[in-house]
């Protein structure tokens, strides 16, 4: 289907129905049908292919907060997993005409290969308005004829994030080596870089292409594992480091994960991303809650504690490490966020971990952080930290 196609479709009615009854009407475009999730934003302006198919957002219907998504188009290689992680799509107003050198096909035309459900035609401001007010919650799109009393009633069958494992759903079920580097087009920068490769076991909570591509970058020999690969399957392949990687829902559930960390503590240096940092933070005996509204964007301020500096970051999260609760004094906070104070990162020198929770790799976002892979490098070769 090409772009004169999809331009000249009248485009079905469809509707969201959160789970208080709210209810947002628009168009359909993608994949007709029913999509159900909890419902998020992302503020981001670009990067709709990265956040479309980041694991981290299995389960959510993502509503953009920039109003026009799909300007250009879909790439074979912006994306960080092999296919569309999230439950449905929801835009203000969809472009059906790409203009990028680099573009392959149209937003919708990706949308509609792979079967996911989209709602254009929202005025997302009041729909992001009512999620900050109230919370995210649980929604039904639908491009389906029934009654509005039909479509809630199947937001029971949405599964609450909280108590949820979602990671068995996207972890990979077997080992395997991960090669590939980052793009050309990446800003051209010297990386610490250790003389002898490292081997770095990546668990796999549902991981973005773009980590891995920025520990191959730095000279690791980079292994993904399944998320519930055990500790003594860790010790037998003699890594010199582990990455915990990030990934979707809440963190208290994946029991399996925080055992096998808890056994590898003091062992190895272990750096974790996102979900990775909760699951540090609940190995060394933390507990985690879920925010309001959660953190979705590339623009996110972020304080390093103990220098002052400020990163401007890419979020996804929608769970946050409650440092009260650590009552290790060999753990600290490292980083806050600038906008209500949240945990950001911790470190314990002593048990050599350390963790963000934003996202370094960015993709899509701002590169301010991506030192912090450098200092996992550091770590595992012996040199001395910042």
């Amino acid at each position: 289907m090409n772009n004169s196609i999809l331009n000249t479709i009248i485009r079905k009615p469809a509707v969201l129905i959160l789970e208080d009854g709210a209810v947002f009407r628009g168009r359909a475009f993608g994949a007709v049908g029913e999509a159900g999730g909890e419902v998020v934003f992302n503020t981001s302006m670009t990067g709709y292919q990265e956040v479309l198919t980041d694991p981290s957002y299995y389960g959510q219907i993502v509503t953009m907060t920039y109003p026009l998504i799909g300007n250009y188009g879909v790439n074979e290689e912006d994306v960080e997993s092999s296919k569309i992680q999230v439950a449905g799509f929801i835009v203000k107003e969809i472009s059906q005409i790409p203009s990028n050198w680099r573009s392959t096909r149209s937003l919708e035309e990706w949308m509609l290969s792979q079967h996911i459900v989209g709602l254009c035609g929202v005025d997302t401001r009041a729909l992001v308005r009512k999620l900050r007010t109230y919370g995210v919650m649980r929604g039904v799109i639908s491009t389906e004829d029934g009654t509005e009393a039909d479509i809630h009633a199947k937001i029971d069958a949405v599964p609450s994030m909280i108590g949820a494992d979602l990671v068995r759903s996207v972890t990979t079920n077997e080992s395997y080596r991960w090669k590939d580097r980052l793009h050309p087009t990446y800003h051209s920068k010297i990386f610490t870089k250790s003389a002898n490769p490292l081997c770095v076991l990546a668990f796999d909570f549902g991981i973005k292409q773009n980590i891995l591509r920025h520990l191959t970058e730095r000279g690791c020999e980079v292994h993904v594992v399944p998320a519930y690969t055990d500790a003594d399957e860790i010790r037998a392949l003699q890594p010199d480091g582990i990455f915990l990687s990030n990934g979707p829902g809440d963190p208290e559930p994946v029991t399996y994960a925080i055992h096998t960390i808890q056994q590898l503590l003091g062992s190895y240096p272990i750096f974790g991303i996102c979900l990775g940092h909760q699951v540090l933070g609940l190995a060394l005996g933390g507990t985690t809650y879920k925010l309001k509204f959660g953190h979705r964007g590339a623009n996110q301020p972020v304080k390093h504690l103990k220098s002052g500096k400020i990163d401007i970051t890419s979020q996804n999260h929608g769970f946050c490490v409650d440092m009260e609760s650590i009552r290790d004094k060999k753990v600290e906070v490292t980083h806050i966020n600038l906008n209500d104070n949240t945990v950001e990162g911790l470190e314990s020198r002593e048990l050599r971990c350390f963790s963000v929770q934003y996202h370094p790799e960015a993709s899509p976002g701002p590169y301010d952080a991506a030192h912090h892979f450098d200092r996992f490098v550091r770590m595992m070769t012996g040199d001395k930290d910042e």
